[in-house]
């Protein structure tokens, strides 16, 4: 490895954009059918590997949800988010903020207790023996109604204590933020922060009324931002955090090649890029995977890779004392030649 592909997996970083069900390896999926008795479509691990070339958002949510189908009870949730964290730990993730999406999983029947409890378990875990601290972000499906987003949203009230935050996610095409007001509005209210996916395959005005009407404290994706000069500049100026997942764009062919990505551009123009994995198990990589790919289609310098993990844990939820203690690990990472 050259200098900097030793500092991309040694530098510490938080990962802020991360679906624990877009985690599950296909090993995984086979074990846990075994286990549960359930037949998939695939007669091996290699095939449902080969399923995974998409075309784009909704062809990979096809195969996304199938596939959640072998998570059942509460050991599964807390085995999946497991395997991620150990691998997360290996490529220096200090601190992650995991997504979760309960009403894929309450809609056939498993409690909302289950999914919470086991992925809650595995985070405290990994807290005590890896030293990765965690907050938990619950994502409403934006395909759904906005009536059982809400009720999502009064399940997790018992949970409180567990959630740091909600966000948007699923096919982003015809569900605009603005959709889902009523439930965000509720969600502030009852101290929640929140967070939303706008700009993958949606146009700029979807950011517009994640900043300005769900209240977002980071963007999710947020690439087609570049598509408003007056909105790169709002970004910039107000250093709205954007989470983008490199790989997931060229898997899901928002951009062609990664040599065409336009992080680079962004964080030219002084936005608050950051860089996270999004479904590694579907697009080929965890976080490190995704640094080392943007570095070198990008030929990124020394100093922008350190830039990129000081935005991650800049924008984070962390405590702004243990912020300051990241970025000052980060700074020294990036001063040693």
């Amino acid at each position: 490895m050259n200098p900097i592909d030793d500092l991309i997996r040694a530098i510490p970083k938080a990962e802020l954009h991360l679906h624990i069900e877009g985690t599950l390896e296909p090993e995984m999926v086979f074990d846990l059918a075994h286990r549960h008795g359930i037949a998939l479509r695939y007669p091996t691990v290699e095939a449902l590997r080969e399923a995974y070339r998409f075309s784009d958002l909704q062809s990979f949510l096809d195969v996304y949800y199938a596939g959640a189908e072998v998570l059942r009870d509460e050991s599964d949730f807390h085995a999946l988010t497991a395997a991620y964290l150990r691998r997360a730990h290996a490529d220096g993730v200090v601190h992650v903020e995991i997504f979760f999406d309960p009403q894929t999983h309450t809609a056939r029947g498993v409690p909302f207790e289950a999914v919470i409890g086991g992925i809650r378990s595995a985070l405290l875990q990994a807290q005590e023996k890896l030293g990765i601290t965690h907050r938990l972000i619950l994502c409403f499906l934006r395909h759904l109604s906005a009536d059982d987003a809400m009720e999502t949203l009064q399940q997790a009230l018992a949970h409180a204590d567990a959630i740091t935050a909600v966000g948007l996610d699923s096919s982003e095409i015809g569900h605009p933020p603005s959709k889902f007001a009523a439930v965000f509005d509720r969600a502030r209210a009852e101290g929640f922060l929140t967070v939303a996916h706008a700009g993958e395959e949606g146009p700029p005005a979807y950011i517009y009324e994640a900043l300005d009407i769900l209240g977002v404290a980071r963007i999710d994706h947020g690439v087609r931002s570049e598509q408003d000069p007056d909105l790169v500049a709002r970004l910039a100026r107000e250093r709205m955090p954007l989470t983008v997942c490199p790989l997931s764009n060229v898997k899901l062919r928002v951009f062609d090649r990664m040599e065409d990505h336009n992080l680079k551009r962004l964080l030219e123009r002084g936005l608050c890029v950051t860089v996270n994995s999004d479904d590694p198990a579907y697009f080929g990589g965890y976080v490190a995977e995704n640094y080392l790919a943007v570095s070198r289609a990008l030929r990124l310098s020394r100093s922008e890779v350190a830039q990129l993990a000081a935005n991650s844990i800049e924008a984070s939820f962390l405590a702004r004392a243990d912020k300051d203690r990241w970025l000052q690990k980060i700074a020294s990472f990036a001063g040693n030649e």
